[in-house]
């Protein structure tokens, strides 16, 4: 009965203090706040308000968002500080649907949920705006994903390649590598024709700070936007920032060209739709969670497309990302997330604390496109890699029961230590496709078995050195052929690297 008589007092108030003499003719809805809590405001009035129309507080300046239309009031979030807010205080209607500037100007900008500047750079010069929600691209308007998104990383773009227009996820317990897996992948994209943007949610703003400095430090940030959404936000920011930098990177996407967008990461952001939910009194179902959670992910990635050549040909693609509790893929939010999704790369804590870095389980990870987008040279040479490490995995856990092992046994287990061990990479190092492409082919074919397993790394970073300085030609005709044509390495190229190699090992690391 509260609020009931809350709006009865509004009603009084109004009559008593009506001043028809009033030559105000601009037409707009107004409301007065009659509660506020954990950053929604309740309005009664703004009778003729829209879904996802800002709303204003002249009072304060803030601005808010019509979330949840019901026959008394309106559930306004409150998109800044709802502590500023007051009882009584007037809402306005704009008549503008929620937006963000979009456009190349934001390329090395930091910015919050509302495409306003946080880095201290100054205004952003664009006078383009798109709203944050819309309806993703029809079947008729996309291309099959056939192209790839080089991540530098060896164990993705050999066993789990990414397309451009896919939407892959990344899952794993807290620090497993999963942010870095991104950062990589973006440092990858320098001096390429992909554009990036990293959405934080609910971070804190010191590590995306740090994160800033990684990209510039690595020459990065010039291609990237960074879409901050802070711990310290109220969870109607934190709720908005991914469709922000989604409604970024389709701005790219429809300029004809491709654009990678990162959510850093999803758990959070269905942390604060429930939050909002709770508050605003929404039924709450499994978990707690709304029963519209599933369509909360869904129609934000799905937005993630390749379009036709007709359309203008350009892609986003989306890298979602879940953190998990005790590796439990089968919870709530992960389960939704993986069923809207082309695939997973899992991140798993017991190989983190193995050293082993991606921490890739290559047996649950999958990517339903990946195989169409992956270039011609890498499928070729990595063809068979998946099923080996495999295989590999469980002989070594055969193993461990017995230590009589055949001849043959034996040399699978050592070629898939080898294996194993390439797989392995420093973080914040991508490496170049025709250099994955060498190293795996010569694991593949034994170069590495007669290597000692603690010399593995150094023999593969003495290799490259090795090719580009004395085989720089042989590793240029390697990337133009089974990357830029895409087509298969011919025998005689493949026999040439062969002598490349038996050369570099008379001179290699015993």
């Amino acid at each position: 009965m509260a609020i009931a008589d809350e709006i009865t007092r509004v009603i009084r108030d109004r009559i008593a203090h009506f001043d028809g003499s009033t030559t105000d003719t601009a037409m707009v809805s107004v409301g007065t706040v009659i509660e506020v809590a954990d950053g929604i405001a309740r309005v009664y009035g703004l009778s003729g308000v829209g879904y996802l129309e800002l709303v204003e507080f002249p009072r304060t300046g803030l601005m808010g968002v019509a979330f949840n239309l019901e026959e008394d009031s309106v559930a306004v979030p409150v998109l800044g500080d709802f502590t500023l807010l007051h009882e009584d205080d007037e809402v306005r209607t704009t008549g503008r649907i929620i937006q963000v500037p979009v456009g190349d100007a934001l390329l090395g900008r930091t910015v919050n949920a509302l495409g306003e500047p946080i880095d201290g750079g100054g205004p952003i010069a664009t006078d383009k705006f798109r709203p944050v929600e819309r309806v993703a691209p029809g079947v008729i308007t996309r291309h099959p994903v056939d192209t790839p998104v080089q991540t530098g990383l060896k164990v993705v773009d050999a066993l789990i390649p990414i397309g451009r227009g896919q939407r892959e996820l990344i899952i794993g317990d807290r620090q497993t590598g999963k942010t870095a897996l991104a950062l990589d992948t973006i440092i990858n994209q320098k001096g390429k024709d992909l554009i990036c943007i990293y959405v934080s949610i609910g971070q804190k703003n010191f590590q995306v700070a740090r994160i800033r400095e990684i990209l510039n430090q690595y020459g990065a940030l010039e291609h990237t936007i960074i879409v901050h959404a802070s711990a310290e936000d109220p969870a109607p920011l934190k709720y908005l920032a991914p469709y922000a930098g989604c409604a970024m990177g389709e701005e790219i996407m429809e300029s004809g060209r491709d654009a990678l967008v990162i959510y850093d990461d999803l758990s959070k952001h269905a942390d604060a739709y429930r939050n909002m939910s709770l508050i605003i009194r929404r039924p709450p179902g499994r978990e707690a969670y709304p029963g519209d959670v599933f369509y909360l992910h869904s129609r934000l990635l799905e937005r993630a497309a390749r379009l036709s050549k007709e359309y203008g040909g350009g892609s986003l693609t989306a890298l979602p990302i879940i953190e998990t509790k005790a590796n439990d893929v089968s919870a709530y939010i992960p389960t939704n997330v993986i069923s809207i999704t082309d695939g997973q790369i899992f991140l798993e804590t017991d190989l983190f604390n193995a050293g082993i870095r991606p921490a890739m389980n290559v047996g649950i990870s999958v990517s339903r496109v990946g195989g169409a987008a992956q270039t011609a040279g890498m499928k070729q040479v990595a063809g068979t890699l998946k099923l080996d490490l495999a295989q590999f995995r469980d002989l070594a856990a055969f193993a461990q029961f017995g230590s009589d092992l055949d001849k043959a046994t034996k040399a699978k287990i050592d070629r898939g230590l080898r294996q194993q061990e390439i797989m392995k990479q420093k973080q914040y190092e991508p490496m170049p496709v025709e250099h994955q492409i060498m190293i795996i082919y010569a694991s593949s074919k034994g170069y590495l078995d007669q290597v000692p397993l603690e010399k593995v790394a150094e023999w593969e970073a003495q290799f490259h050195r090795y090719m580009d300085a004395n085989y720089s030609e042989l590793v240029q005709t390697i990337y133009d052929t089974g990357v830029t044509k895409k087509q298969k390495l011919s025998p005689e190229l493949l026999g040439q690297l062969d002598a490349a190699i038996q050369e570099y090992q008379k001179t290699a690391p015993r």
